[in-house]
């Protein structure tokens, strides 16, 4: 979410769209012994990445949970279809043939008569997604004068020897949650608003 006062590249985004993309790829590349030590990194990875301009953040919103929506209907899909297969014993052709045309009821339908299986009981992780999401206490929500007051440059050499991973627990939030009704945005609203940091911070 770069706001109109992200001024990188000149905002430029066929400039930020292939540094982002760069970025991810090669660090993907390097920390994947960090994350995956026993599984080998078979073929060099790519990544498709695009910018889009939304007008308003209620647009930015929409968008987003449209994304957890699609997400939804992906993994409902994808866990009927394997059910087929692995419990169902269909091929592959004759499962997705079963499945052309069919609703959620229906996918919904087929799991719980036929294998037991309640779609509602799966782990959000699969069914929601993973949202990642700064707290509001993180130093990139500080102004430089609270930065100097915080000491933040001695708390960034700590960091350094610990690794990315351990960074990332430790500064991120990682979300396995609805983000379609009010609740989240009610409990993250500096995330559409930075002004809500503001008040945050005076509570």
């Amino acid at each position: 979410n770069l706001n109109c006062h992200f001024q990188v590249f000149e905002r430029r985004s066929a400039k930020i769209v292939t540094t982002v993309v760069s970025q991810f790829s090669s660090a993907f590349a390097y920390y994947w012994r960090e994350f995956f030590p026993e599984t080998e990194l078979r073929y060099p990875p790519s990544f498709d990445c695009r910018m889009v301009l939304y007008p308003t953040d209620q647009n930015l919103r929409d968008y987003l949970c449209w994304r957890q929506a699609d997400c939804h209907i992906n993994n409902l899909y994808n866990t009927t279809f394997w059910t087929l297969v692995l419990k169902g014993g269909l091929s592959n052709n004759d499962a997705q043939k079963e499945l052309s045309g069919t609703l959620s009821g229906d996918k919904n339908e087929i799991l719980f008569s036929r294998f037991g299986i309640n779609y509602n009981s799966e782990p959000e992780l699969y069914r929601k997604g993973t949202v990642l999401v700064l707290p509001a206490t993180s130093a990139r929500f500080l102004s430089p004068k609270e930065r100097n007051k915080k000491n933040i440059k001695a708390e960034r050499i700590q960091l350094e020897g610990q690794s990315l991973k351990d960074r990332l627990e430790s500064g991120v939030l990682e979300l396995n949650c609805d983000i379609i009704g009010e609740a989240f945005w009610q409990e993250y609203p500096y995330l559409l608003n930075p002004n809500a940091l503001k008040n945050l911070k005076n509570e």
